[in-house]
This record gives structure tokens, C-alpha cells and sequence, in this order.
């Protein structure tokens, strides 16, 4: 069973998608998301298997939760920095976002 101090070890961030594209060289349907952490973070890099529910011009200016902490991981040409968070849902994975705008780079806490 997971404690408190494994859930503080994640650093979880708010940030804007800035560019999303597709990424035909995944071998599951996914985006390429390019994210504005603000600083000290920057811009990070994801992909992203959201593609049932949202179409890259949605993408764009939408705000999003994710581990910003976890090693850079390598699929297909493209390397993935951070982990963007969302629920399986019926339809699709659902994003998790912040329900105001809020700046990028805010922790949950």
C-alpha cells in the first residue's frame, strides 16, 4: 500500500499546451504535446494516447496536469519529458485539468 511520502516524492505541475500534433510513428494513436511549465521548468515535451477525445486544434491553450519529475522515456523517434494525468473513461482518456486558469508551474499540493 502506497503512504503519503510516495505521493509527495511525484511533482506534479500545471502547464499549456503550446503545439499538439499527431505521431504517426507510435505504435498506439497518440500526440506529440509540446508544454509550457513557465519557469523555472520550461517548455517540456509529452506524448500523449489522448486522441479518442481530442483532436490537436483542442489541444492547444488547454492547461493540463503532469509529472514533471519521471525520467525523459524514448517512443518510437520522439523522447517523452514529462506524464501527462488522466482518467480511463468509457469514451477515452479524459485530461485532468485545473477547473480556473491558473499559472503554469503551480504545484498540486
Amino acid at each position: 500500500m502506497a503512504d503519503i511520502t510516495d505521493f509527495t516524492k511525484l511533482d506534479i505541475r500545471v502547464g499549456t499546451i503550446i503545439e499538439a500534433s499527431t505521431f504517426p510513428e507510435a505504435k498506439r494513436s497518440a500526440y506529440q504535446l509540446t508544454i509550457d511549465f513557465g519557469e523555472p521548468i520550461g517548455i517540456k515535451k509529452s506524448s500523449a494516447q489522448i486522441t479518442d477525445l481530442y483532436t490537436p486544434e483542442t489541444l492547444k491553450g488547454k492547461q493540463v496536469l503532469a509529472v514533471v519529475n519521471f525520467p525523459p522515456r524514448q517512443i518510437a523517434n520522439f523522447v517523452s519529458e514529462v506524464l501527462v494525468l488522466g482518467t480511463y473513461s468509457q469514451d477515452g482518456v479524459v485530461l485532468i485539468k485545473p477547473d480556473q486558469k491558473v499559472a503554469n508551474g503551480d504545484k498540486l499540493g
